[in-house]
């Protein structure tokens, strides 16, 4: 049998290459993290156009077989940015309830954070408001509803924790605060709409401070 007559540096180089290629696949996990990533991405479209499983197996550059290796279905897709969303909302709640002892303070973090998140997160503001999940699974919306509806809780909670503390909101009656937390949410929500409806430039921390210190009042 001949031997080859290529040149060893040559099959050294080839068998390289091979490896790189290798070792740059991403694993399953990481796959799953891209998808999810470059989703979020494409949602930050000013244009607020549907995604189409094609559309993002091309960002990505795989088949539609692909992503379908690693979601079951595209609704399946967005319950992953709709889990990263509660996980991160409550994670970052849980540590400004954790460092403030005031429940006024507690209400201006949370109020602040979410305002923050949409801020850096604009296609995920986009799921938050449920624009994104429309012609989608009927689930997702309620899914999103029940996000928002803890949220609303834990703002409903802090002002609680200012009732008893005493001052200007001992005399605010539970009805009234769930008022004032359902107002609170409302004021939130209001600034991701304008966020989303300007494409993106109308920030939700716009004079937020000023706000903030107006709805918190008594």
């Amino acid at each position: 049998m001949p031997m080859s007559t290529q040149p060893l540096t040559d099959s050294a180089d080839t068998l390289a290459a091979v490896d790189e290629k290798i070792r740059k696949r991403p694993r399953p996990g990481e796959r799953r993290l891209q998808i999810l990533q470059v989703l979020a991405e494409m949602l930050q479209n000013p244009r607020g156009e549907r995604v189409t499983t094609a559309a993002l197996a091309a960002k990505i550059e795989v088949s539609e077989a692909a992503l379908y290796r690693h979601f079951a279905s595209k609704a399946q897709m967005f319950e992953g940015l709709i889990a990263f969303i509660e996980q991160t909302v409550f994670g970052l709640i849980n540590q400004i309830n954790q460092k403030e002892e005031s429940g006024l303070a507690q209400a201006r973090g949370i109020l602040q954070m979410l305002l923050v998140f949409a801020e850096k997160n604009p296609g995920m503001t986009r799921v938050l408001l449920g624009d994104a999940l429309l012609q989608e699974d009927d689930r997702l919306q309620d899914r999103i509803t029940q996000v928002l509806d803890r949220v609303e809780a834990s703002l409903k909670q802090a002002l609680r924790i200012a009732q008893s503390q005493g001052g200007a909101w001992a005399n605010v009656g539970q009805d009234e605060i769930a008022i004032r937390a359902a107002l609170l949410m409302s004021f939130v929500l209001g600034r991701w709409h304008r966020f989303a409806r300007s494409g993106f430039k109308k920030l939700p921390t716009e004079a937020s401070e000023i706000s903030l210190r107006i709805l918190l009042s008594e």
